[in-house]
């Protein structure tokens, strides 16, 4: 195959000539890997090509070895290790040779493959000469053929583990980045491309942080590059900066001073890219100063990991006007959406710093706020307003009660009375973090009082006609308001406003506009909300709202030929109705009364969401399935009329392994009808459990989904009771392999949170069964499993590394194991190394439902060992 015609064929406008070239190249990768991957390296390597097939042959070769789904990368690698050495050699001698190549494009993209390439290989201590080249490299002219070179280590980086890379090879990359990003270097490109490998780079470099001649020597260099002449460099230096701030936070009390410097210097004089960056580091500092006084209480002891050197306290006389000042520097056409600018990052980063420091940030910030509320310039007035909206979380109320007062009269007037539509909006966010911080029953002073109740309503629903982007703020205030009162009991200010209240957000989701700046979102998320909070005595007027949202939702799902943006619209609009329905039903359903009136409209209301299921949208689907849910619940046995046809789509969903949102909430919907339907979901658990155990045995199953599937286990247990019996081998089996896994985990955080969340399904599992088979005459097929599930609460035990919501249900399970075996139990437990100290430390628990589960478990264990003992 002549795979330079290919190639350009394969980018020509002509669509028949470009498929024809695509299936080509996508045969002869099929039916000759290795000539497929040498002929696109040679090609890559070769000078005399063009340009553009070089680069797509770059792309192609890179897109050969990696892929964002995880089984697809998988199949990538062990194919690339299956092929003959000699044409790996040869592959990776032209991709070598291309970082030498005058043609940036070339060497560019031959840098991200030999990264690729390095991903796999370095790993299994393959192509160990590799960074010794890359090293050689470096230090040979010409210029680009470095930058390449630094670049390719920078991908590196990105690619493999610091554990792959031995310290001393770790020394000679980043000698070899910190040299080509000093000061000395001519070469702009390298300069740039060494910056953007050392940023890679930083989580490799603990031992040399860890070290304070090479740690003060990288330090210096990066303060440098943030000085350069070239933009580019300086972006790049601060963003190693904002990385240094979180990864080496503990490290960095020598050059605090210094850096305060730069990033003032760059945020007044810079550059919009190089000051977000600069504001960015500060941003960073708070975010792990806020982490930290969070994990440690401020109360710090010789076993505290990182103590907190307070650098945005000590900051604070500097660091706050530098901000104040930022604040000032606002864009014309800055509401638009997704808009970020210097002042917007100023006000985040400000908003940080009141998080950090609390009750200090209100006054050096209040005489600017004072100084420039009521100034004719709209930019003064706005940045004043944003001030006081970003320190409203963080100082306590006491400290704000008296400000807030004052301010809150102010505002409403502001909002609408002010000339300009920047000042509105961000007066009304402001009253929404008011709002959503200083109101509520954690607040000991109501700032809302039934005399001002009134003005606040009636401003916000005015302002509700503003611009979008002034109305979708007010939309956000409103919902903090209602939620507010969410623990208010019958006596609500806002229940004497509620249906003008749901009228006036029903007619913003009608505006023309409603579409720009989420507006129609924000107005069905605080409807919602309102729902949501009210109280009985608005019962009735939630009631009528039901046909009106069925209409609305009905009118959608009419044929009507639509273009694909507006049925993507179309899609947004059925999910939110979707999902006000489900707050709806959830609200009406949770009281005798209302539900009994509510269920008139129950067959119409799954009528319509069977339609739904028509349309081609997962996160339509997604609304859908949680509103079934919903329903499900508020019918309970009765919801077993509509199962004959809901259960295609019930299954299509557990199926959607690629929508693994999709199946989640499916998965959970299962488990609520589980729960409604009890001993009448049995006519259709042999499919459910057939398809939940063949989804557990995919490995293309998301990992998410597991457990809410081993959770969805329990739930049928306990509905069909001992119907089960016909699972169990399997059930168990899975959960047994399930359990292995999860008592040992060594990880981040967010593996850790995933393994507790996967434990707990695994106890609800279990916790299930066992009560779904208590006084059944076949509670002795459980015996055999007892065993190993007390060694899965022993490893847990031991592992030390259980959430609070896990230790519950560890707990619920020793109890409901003695519950339903009784003496069969009792020895077993006796046995076990480490039931009995496990329960005393959840008697002992300050949690209130750790302990109630603990002294039910301890009952249970005292009969089963009494019936034990008198065998």
């Amino acid at each position: 195959m002549e795979v330079t015609e290919v190639l350009l064929n394969a980018q020509s406008i002509d669509g028949a000539v470009r498929k024809n070239a695509e299936e080509s190249l996508k045969q002869f990768q099929e039916l000759n890997l290795p000539d497929f991957l040498l002929s696109l390296s040679g090609e890559l390597a070769n000078e005399e090509k063009p340009v553009e097939t070089r680069k797509l042959a770059g792309l192609i070769l890179k897109n050969a070895l990696d892929a964002k789904e995880q089984q697809r990368k998988f199949d990538l690698i062990q194919r690339w290790f299956l092929l003959d050495a000699n044409a790996k050699s040869q592959i990776k001698a032209c991709l070598l040779k291309t970082l030498s190549s005058p043609i940036f494009n070339a060497r560019s993209t031959a840098s991200q493959v030999i990264a690729k390439v390095a991903g796999i290989e370095l790993p299994q201590k393959q192509w160990p000469e590799l960074i010794v080249s890359l090293l050689s490299n470096v230090h040979q002219l010409p210029g680009y053929a470095k930058q390449a070179t630094l670049e390719t280590l920078g991908y590196l980086c990105e690619e493999v583990s610091p554990d792959v890379i031995d310290q001393g090879q770790v020394n000679k990359i980043l000698t070899a980045v910190v040299q080509g990003m000093s000061a000395s270097e001519g070469n702009t490109d390298v300069r740039l491309a060494a910056t953007r490998a050392l940023y890679n780079g930083l989580g490799f470099a603990q031992a040399n942080f860890n070290n304070e001649m090479e740690r003060d020597y990288i330090m210096r260099v990066v303060c440098e590059a943030t000085l350069s002449p070239e933009v580019r460099i300086r972006q790049a230096a601060f963003e190693c900066l904002v990385s240094i701030s979180s990864t080496y936070y503990e490290k960095l009390a020598p050059y605090i001073h210094d850096i305060f410097n730069v990033t003032a210097k760059a945020v007044k004089e810079d550059e919009e890219p190089v000051a977000l960056q600069a504001i960015e580091f500060w941003s960073s500092i708070c975010d792990e100063e806020i982490d930290i006084l969070e994990e440690y209480g401020g109360d710090f002891t010789g076993d505290s990991d990182i103590p907190c050197f307070y650098f945005i306290k000590q900051a604070l006389p500097a660091l706050v006007p530098m901000l104040l000042e930022t604040l000032l520097k606002q864009e014309e056409d800055q509401d638009q959406d997704g808009a970020w600018n210097i002042a917007m990052a100023s006000g985040t980063c400000l908003g940080l710093v009141a998080r950090t420091v609390g009750d200090d940030i209100v006054p050096p910030v209040v005489p600017f706020i004072e100084e420039n509320i009521t100034k004719p310039d709209w930019r003064q007035r706005e940045a004043a307003t944003y001030a006081f909206g970003s320190i409203l979380e963080g100082p306590s109320p006491e400290k704000l009660m008296l400000l807030v007062n004052v301010a809150l009269t102010f505002m409403l007037s502001a909002l609408t009375k002010d000339p300009n539509s920047h000042v509105k909006d961000t007066t009304a966010w402001t009253l929404g973090r008011i709002f959503e911080f200083l109101h509520g029953s954690a607040v000991d002073s109501p700032i809302i009082t039934q005399e001002n109740c009134l003005q606040i309503v009636t401003v916000l629903l005015q302002s509700m006609k503003d611009a979008p982007n002034v109305a979708e703020k007010a939309c956000g205030a409103l919902y903090f308001l209602a939620q507010g009162y969410e623990d208010a009991g019958q006596s609500c200010p806002l229940t004497p406003f509620f249906q003008e209240i749901v009228q006036s957000l029903l007619t913003v989701t009608h505006r023309e506009d409603a579409g720009e700046s989420r507006l129609r979102t924000a107005a069905y998320e605080t409807l919602n909300e309102v729902v949501r909070c009210s109280t009985d005595e608005t019962a009735p007027l939630v009631l009528q709202l039901v046909p009106v949202i069925m209409m609305e939702l009905h009118n959608t799902l009419e044929g009507q030929k639509l273009s694909s943006d507006e049925r993507e619209k179309q899609s947004e609009l059925q999910g939110l109705l979707c999902g006000c329905l489900q707050v709806i039903i959830q609200k009406l359903g949770s009281s005798e009364s209302s539900k009994y009136l509510f269920m008139q409209y129950a067959d119409q209301i799954m009528g319509l969401f069977l339609r739904v299921f028509a349309c081609r949208s997962a996160t339509l689907h997604e609304e859908a399935m949680l509103a079934i849910g919903a329903l499900a619940y508020a019918a309970g046995p009765d919801f077993a009329k509509y199962m004959p046809e809901f259960y295609r789509y019930l299954e299509m969903g557990l199926q959607k392994f690629e929508e693994y949102q999709v199946c989640v909430v499916t998965v959970g919907v299962v488990g609520d009808i589980a729960r409604a339907l009890e001993e009448k979901i049995v006519p259709y658990s042999d499919g459910i459990m057939t398809q939940l155990l063949k989804n557990l045995s995919s490995n293309q199953l998301h990992c998410s989904v597991k457990p809410p599937i081993f959770s969805c286990f329990g739930d049928i247990a306990l509905a069909v009771g001992v119907y089960f019996e016909k699972y169990l081998m399997w059930g168990m089996s899975a959960l047994q392999r399930a359990a292995e896994l999860s008592t040992h985990t060594a990880g981040d955080d967010e593996l850790i949170e995933y393994t507790n969340s996967l434990r707990n399904g695994i106890l609800e599992a279990y916790s299930g069964i066992f009560q779904g088979f208590k006084n059944s005459t076949k509670t002795q097929l459980l015996i055999s499993y007892a065993p190993h599930i007390l060694q899965f609460l022993d490893g847990l035990y031991m592992e030390k590394d259980m959430d609070d919501l896990v230790m519950k249900t560890a707990v619920g399970v020793l109890g409901d194991l003695a519950d339903t075996l009784g003496g069969h139990a009792g020895s077993l437990i006796q046995q076990s190394p480490s039931s009995k100290d496990f329960l005393n430390e959840c008697l002992s628990s300050e949690d209130h439902m750790i302990k109630e589960s603990a002294e039910w478990a301890k009952l249970a264990i005292s009969r089963a060992i009494s019936v034990w003992g008198s065998c």
